[in-house]
């Protein structure tokens, strides 16, 4: 065989074995990059985070994780989590798009919380606190038995312990998938908040980030003795279109966003993420000199 039919042979043979299919390269700059939810900015992620996820153009404040709202409140090698091996179970088989054990797996997986809910033990500033933080990132924040009872524990130690509690929402509301069991979580943590208040006397913090809705904001979200919500957060019960539906009238624009119940006395303040930490560090060093618990004095007073 010549050179030139041993290349003609190559060239034919190549032709005859199927091309492999192309598939669309993998951008490099995908997760590096975000969208200001509010004025629309392109923002650098690790930057972001160390902004704690506060737009540079504009301050608006994006939605943090409660590993990240952990990190900014409590202070370095002081956190001891607790109940982290709680999940939820399947006791209705419930199934929409897909199974809620696949749906509550796949959230596990992408967001490597067992559910929306971290709660334990640090110091802020140097005082021992509870602490509870909803995570939004896994199902919506929806609070289901997991949720309710993590809750529930975090604040009968707080009351043993004589620890003034804080508990940071973030939540749609009460999670469809458990019915009732997720329902009678509101009845549950208001139960053992009533007995950490009002028997015991001791302090609990309530703040509100983006979103605080549905049964949460009906429930522990408003009964704080403090109630702080970060700006422009959108906090209800229902949604607007859902108002509007039902009682046929139309709904003000803002009505339902922390500066506008801060005017209507819904909330006590409303403080940046930058300096919620100070601010919390200082309410804790009045309620530490003029305790609560002994003279029934508010901390605001």
């Amino acid at each position: 065989m010549s050179l030139v039919d041993w290349f003609e042979e190559k060239r034919r043979l190549k032709l005859l074995i199927t091309p492999k299919p192309k598939y669309p390269e993998s951008d490099p700059s995908e997760g590096l990059w975000t969208q200001c939810d509010n004025c629309e900015a392109m923002l650098y992620v690790r930057f972001l985070k160390q902004k704690q996820s506060i737009c540079e153009e504009c301050g608006y404040h994006l939605e943090m994780s409660s590993t990240d709202r952990i990190d900014l409140l409590i202070d370095p090698d002081t956190w001891e989590p607790m109940n982290e091996d709680m999940v939820s179970c399947d006791v209705l088989d419930f199934v929409d798009k897909q199974s809620y054990k696949n749906r509550l797996e796949d959230n596990q997986i992408r967001t490597g919380l067992t559910d929306a809910v971290q709660t334990g033990i640090g110091e802020l500033n140097g005082i021992p606190i509870a602490l509870g933080v909803m995570d939004f990132q896994f199902m919506g924040g929806s609070m289901g038995s997991v949720v309710g009872e993590k809750l529930t524990r975090l604040i009968e130690y707080a009351s043993k312990e004589q620890l003034p509690l804080v508990i940071v929402c973030a939540s749609g509301g009460a999670r469809m998938q458990e019915g009732t069991l997720s329902l009678m979580q509101m009845a549950k943590i208001a139960s053992v908040l009533q007995i950490h208040q009002v028997q015991n006397k001791l302090l609990y913090i309530s703040i509100l980030t983006y979103p605080t809705t549905g049964g949460v904001t009906a429930s522990f979200g408003m009964l704080g003795d403090i109630i702080i919500a970060e700006p422009k957060a959108y906090i209800a019960f229902a949604g607007k279109r859902v108002i509007e539906q039902t009682l046929r009238q139309e709904v003000p624009d803002g009505f339902q966003v922390a500066e506008s119940l801060l005017e209507h006395g819904l909330l006590d303040f409303i403080v940046p993420r930058a300096i919620l930490k100070g601010v919390l560090g200082e309410l804790f060093e009045i309620y530490k000199s003029v305790p609560y618990k002994s003279n029934r004095m508010m901390v605001s007073a």
